[in-house]
């Protein structure tokens, strides 16, 4: 016996060691991967913000130079003031420097928070199973098998976006501009902002972007990786708010081509009574009451889309769009729907789309950029 007890314990002694070295060297590799992800979200975006610098630099040298010669013009000399003044004119109308990526996100800022949330599940793992080993485990479900229903069921309230208040997600408020070219013949658009149905067409230039079916209307901009936020204001009517595949056929059936009811769109719709989410033609009915203000949160690494209401700075979730595996025996379309065909959305770039509906719907995308700065200064 006494032989028998120290040759187990020898054993497990060594396969303890052997385990610990092991879950060592996938600690050390998931650290040399987040600092080496770290490092080069810096080195990217660093080179992308020196380049503008220096375009700008260039462009204030050659706009200084141009204002000198025109200064310089002798007053008689009317010709040759013409032509300097065109030349300042032609200069300071050139195109701007593309939009950098760094505007939106530093795609590298979410590092602690995820090496925050290893370390908690590290934790709760080490407690749970040297409570196991002391005999102090409660009854119920161990520790693998939590692991199991909080993938089914992932609780939101863990997440930093819903705990936060409207200034968490400002940090990576998103602009977006309307595309005029996209835009049906039956939605008006009042600057890049908004949007109205009418009843009348408006004779748009034909564009192969332009939806011809729907009365929808996309966003000039591109979204494919980091997180981006932004707000709609609900004016009034019917109206859906969304993302959409960037190489979707603008030229679909209405019955295909409205968001959420194809795989390559989904959205939140206002529908006069409720909210509901929409995606590959299946839809979840919202029981919350109405907000005029929705806010949109797209984690495109996370493959998450998430709507809330937002009012006096609070967000309220209404519906998130994520891959969440149902329990045995339960049954959830919507949610089946998004687990079969939902990642695959996030193979192509994505633009923000909206679809108005009703005769009457109306919407504004809320103006961020102030309150992005009154943020940056408390903070």
């Amino acid at each position: 016996m006494v032989e028998l007890i120290k040759g187990a314990a020898t054993k497990e002694r060594e396969g303890v060691e052997k385990l610990f070295a092991e879950a060592s060297e996938v600690l050390a590799t998931f650290q040399k991967e987040v600092t080496g992800f770290i490092e080069e979200g810096e080195r990217s975006m660093l080179g992308e913000a020196e380049a503008d610098l220096r375009w700008k630099e260039e462009r204030r040298a050659k706009l200084a130079q141009c204002k000198q010669n025109l200064e310089n013009v002798p007053g008689t000399d009317t010709i040759y003031f013409l032509q300097e003044f065109q030349a300042l004119k032609v200069a300071m109308e050139e195109n701007l420097s593309p939009s950098l990526s760094f505007q939106n996100e530093l795609n590298f800022t979410k590092c602690t928070q995820a090496v925050s949330a290893m370390k908690d599940v590290l934790s709760a793992a080490c407690k749970s199973q040297w409570d196991r080993l002391q005999g102090k485990a409660t009854d119920g479900l161990n520790f693998q098998e939590m692991e199991e229903a909080e993938s089914r069921f992932p609780d939101k309230s863990n997440n930093p976006a819903c705990q936060e208040s409207r200034d968490y997600f400002l940090k990576f408020a998103f602009i977006i501009d309307l595309d005029s070219d996209t835009a049906d013949k039956f939605i008006q658009l009042f600057g890049t902002k908004g949007a109205k149905r009418v009843l009348c067409p408006i004779p748009y230039p034909e564009s192969p972007t332009r939806f011809i079916n729907c009365e929808q209307v996309l966003g000039v901009n591109l979204m494919n990786r980091g997180n981006y936020y932004w707000e709609v204001e609900l004016i009034d009517g019917w109206v859906s708010i969304g993302v959409i595949a960037e190489d979707f056929n603008p030229q679909e059936s209405y019955n295909r081509g409205r968001l959420g009811r194809n795989e390559k769109s989904c959205c939140l719709q206002w529908n006069g009574q409720n909210y509901v989410a929409w995606f590959g033609g299946f839809e979840s009915v919202i029981q919350q009451p109405f907000f005029h203000t929705i806010g949109v949160f797209l984690e495109y690494s996370e493959k998450a889309l998430t709507f809330y209401g937002v009012k006096d700075s609070k967000m309220t979730c209404l519906q998130q769009l994520k891959v969440s595996y149902l329990a045995k025996g339960q049954s959830d379309p919507f949610q089946n729907k998004i687990n079969n065909k939902f990642t695959s959305l996030f193979f192509c770039k994505l633009k923000p789309a909206f679809f108005l509906e009703s005769v009457d719907a109306h919407l504004q995308i809320g103006p961020l950029k102030k309150d992005c700065v009154s943020v940056l200064k408390r903070r």
